[in-house]
């Protein structure tokens, strides 16, 4: 009885241990599959995240191209025209110590004198004043017509741009008595249209003007100046080319080059308002409770030079007048050919010798 009873535990020992084994056997198996799924998961994501990265790294190689391009593009698009030996030497037959004239349709450099040379560009400056408020407010207006869901007529959307009212400040009536500049003849207070301001910041010089115009456009001066230097950058002249205020007053931070002007008044005869602004001979202003019978003022460069000129036409002008640079003038002429051309001076010792100069340079070059 006590061999049968221990013959039985024997065999239930045997069969417990049987199934232990058998049972290991199967978590063993299990851990092993486990492990083989785990591993296969890790290698799919790290070769999914490295193809990601690939296609990553590609797409920023191709955006990458994609910029260069446009960037080579715009490059391609800036006004630089260039000299060549065809360029002739202005020498002592002309007064004015800097000049250049520029043929806009080949893009080179007919004749020059210091031309790359640095000098303060006195009222020219506002040439680059207008371009800058000019793409501005046709910005803003077409903005917000695309806003509105209009309909875009862009001629008719600029055009009541234009009209908007002004109103002209202390702070600008102010800044232009006390740096002594010339005026439109806009009082403290006076509500004008926009357009009014553009043709009063060319025509006559007017400080208070420019000074408006530029507040008007971005809020304050000095962030308008910021706006001028970035533009300057634009045309590829940043380098050659600073502005210290928006009217021309004379500061050391405040210059040019005959060249670099030339290059900001082929850009702003490129835009229609300041081509209309800077080709206006005479302009009246609207009537206001100040000036009820308006202002009448005038482009006097255009008016005097072309009586002097024997051939082609002088369309668009600025002057500029101070100690350090003398009497300067940036303009644009068309030709008898229909070939245009941009002539700037600057050193000249009166009006009419700078008006002389540009029509001898016209005479002479423009062809």
């Amino acid at each position: 009885m006590r061999n049968n009873s221990r013959k039985n535990y024997r065999r239930r020992r045997r069969n417990t241990g049987a199934s232990r084994i058998k049972l290991v056997g199967i978590v063993a198996v299990i851990v092993v599959i486990a492990i083989i799924i785990v591993i296969s998961c890790f290698n799919k994501t790290k070769k999914d995240s490295n193809k990601a990265k690939d296609t990553g790294t590609a797409t920023e190689n191709v955006t990458g191209v994609t910029e260069q391009l446009s960037e080579t593009e715009e490059a391609k698009e800036l006004f630089a025209p260039k000299e060549s030996d065809a360029t002739a030497a202005i020498g002592d037959e002309l007064e004015s110590s800097y000049a250049v004239v520029i043929d806009e349709q080949d893009g080179t450099v007919v004749a020059g004198k210091n031309a790359h040379e640095k000098m303060y560009p006195a009222s020219m400056t506002k040439v680059m004043t207008v371009l800058v408020a000019a793409e501005q407010a046709e910005k803003n207006a077409i903005d917000a017509a695309k806003n509105e869901n209009a309909e875009i007529d862009r001629q008719a959307v600029i055009e009541n741009k234009l009209n908007e009212v002004v109103t002209i400040t202390r702070e600008a009536t102010d800044y232009s008595y006390v740096h002594d500049c010339s005026t439109t003849g806009f009082l403290d207070g006076e509500q004008v249209p926009l357009r009014d301001v553009f043709n009063g910041t060319i025509l006559p010089s007017g400080g208070e003007s420019a000074y408006q115009l530029a507040v008007y456009t971005a809020g304050s001066m000095e962030a308008f100046v910021d706006m001028m230097n970035q533009k300057a950058a634009e045309l590829g002249i940043g380098q050659t080319t600073h502005f210290a205020n928006p009217v021309g007053i004379y500061d050391e931070n405040n210059y040019s080059t005959a060249y670099d002007m030339a290059v900001i008044m082929q850009a702003a005869m490129q835009d229609d308002i300041c081509k209309t602004v800077l080709s206006n001979h005479t302009y009246s202003t609207a009537a206001t409770p100040q000036h009820p019978e308006n202002l009448n003022i005038s482009n006097l460069f255009l008016r005097r030079i072309e009586d002097k000129m024997t051939s082609g036409e002088v369309i668009g002008a600025k002057t500029g007048f101070v100690n350090q640079s003398g009497n300067c003038a940036v303009s644009y002429e068309k030709a008898a050919s229909g070939k245009t051309y941009i002539c700037v001076t600057a050193g000249a010792s009166s009006g009419w010798h700078c008006i002389d100069n540009h029509v001898y340079l016209y005479n002479t070059y423009g062809k």
